[in-house]
C-alpha cells in the first residue's frame, strides 16, 4: 500500500527542518546572540572604568543625537556623531557609486571575452581578496602619500610645484575602500552579465537603436539584479569599515565603525558604543530595504 501524499510531505518538510537545524542554530548563537547583547547593553549605565552598569538607562541612545551642556544643562544637537553619520553614509554612497562606474565596464568586458579567456580576468579581479586588507590599505597609502607615486610622478613631469595633500582626506578614505570593494562589485555584475543573451543586444542594434539606448533599455534590466546585489555588497561593508579609514584617514577623519570602536576603547562608554552599533545596524536594514522596494518597483513596472 502506497504512502499518503500528506504523510509523505510531513517527513520531506521535517527532514528540510533537520537539515537547516544546525545553520540555524549557529545563527541564532554566533549572530543573534551577540546582537541582543549589544542591544541590551545600550540600555544600561556605563561603568567608570569600562563595562556596564546593570541599571535601566536611556542616557545612551540620548547621547546618540543630542549633547547636554555641563553648566547650563541645555541640550544640543550632537553635532561630532551627526557629522560622523553624513560622512559614513556620504564617503559610503560616493564608493559605491564609483564602484558601479568602473566596475560596471569591467564586467562587461570581462563577459565578453572569449570563455577560455574569462577565467584569467576573474583571477585578476580576485587576486586582492588573497592579500590582507591592511595591507592593501597601506599600498594605497604607499600610493598617494605626499613622497608617493602620484604626486613623485607629478612632480617629475613638472606638473605641480608641491605635493598634493591627498592622504588624511576624506578623497583618499573613499579611494582606499574602492580599491578595497570594487571585486565585490564586480563580480556579482559579471554573474548577471554571463547568462545574458547578447543576441538581444545584437537586435538591439539591428533595430537602429544608439549605443546609450541599448545599454540603458536592454543591457541595464537585465544585469539588474547583479547591480543591486553589488551595491549591497560594496555600501554595507563601506558603512562600517574601520581599517581603512583609521589608516588613511589618519585618525582626523572618523567614520562610524571608528566612532564605535572609540566608546569601547578610549572612551570606555560601553552603552554609548552599543547604542552608536545598533544605529549602525538599523541605517543597513533602511538602505537594504530602500534597495530592495526599488528593485520590486522596477520589476512591476516592467512587468
Amino acid at each position: 500500500m502506497t504512502e499518503p501524499v500528506n504523510s509523505r510531505m510531513h517527513k520531506a518538510a521535517v527532514n528540510r527542518w533537520l537539515l537547516l537545524a544546525p545553520a540555524l542554530v549557529i545563527l541564532c548563537f554566533a549572530a543573534s546572540g551577540p546582537l541582543l547583547i549589544v542591544l541590551v547593553y545600550s540600555f544600561l549605565q556605563p561603568g567608570d572604568y569600562g563595562g556596564v552598569v546593570w541599571n535601566f538607562s536611556i542616557e545612551a541612545w540620548f547621547n546618540v543625537l543630542f549633547q547636554e551642556d555641563i553648566f547650563d544643562e541645555t541640550v544640543t544637537f550632537a553635532d561630532a556623531h551627526l557629522s560622523i553619520f553624513w560622512r559614513s553614509v556620504r564617503l559610503s554612497f560616493g564608493t559605491t557609486v564609483m564602484a558601479f562606474v568602473i566596475g560596471f565596464p569591467t564586467a562587461y568586458f570581462i563577459a565578453t571575452r572569449p570563455k577560455q579567456q574569462r577565467d584569467m580576468w576573474l583571477l585578476l579581479i580576485i587576486i586582492p581578496f588573497w592579500t590582507n586588507l591592511l595591507i592593501r590599505t597601506f599600498a594605497i597609502m604607499e600610493v598617494i602619500r605626499n613622497e608617493g607615486v602620484i604626486n613623485s610622478a607629478l612632480l617629475a613631469a613638472g606638473v605641480i610645484d608641491s605635493p598634493i595633500q591627498i592622504l588624511f582626506t576624506d578623497f583618499a578614505i573613499m579611494l582606499g575602500m574602492l580599491y578595497v570593494y570594487l571585486p565585490l562589485m564586480v563580480l556579482p555584475i559579471y554573474a548577471s552579465m554571463e547568462r545574458l543573451d547578447f543576441s538581444i543586444v545584437e537586435a538591439g542594434y539591428d533595430l537602429y537603436a544608439s549605443r546609450f539606448k541599448v545599454l540603458r533599455r536592454i543591457i541595464l534590466p537585465l544585469v539588474k539584479p547583479g547591480v543591486i546585489a553589488g551595491s549591497i555588497l560594496v555600501f554595507v561593508p563601506s558603512l562600517g569599515a574601520y581599517v581603512t579609514p583609521r589608516v588613511l584617514g589618519g585618525g582626523k577623519n572618523l567614520m562610524v565603525g571608528n566612532l564605535i570602536e572609540l566608546q569601547f576603547g578610549q572612551g570606555r562608554n560601553w552603552p554609548l558604543g552599543s547604542a552608536l552599533a545598533v544605529t549602525l545596524l538599523v541605517i543597513v536594514m533602511v538602505a537594504l530595504l530602500f534597495y530592495v522596494r526599488v528593485a520590486t518597483k522596477e520589476d512591476i513596472k516592467h512587468g
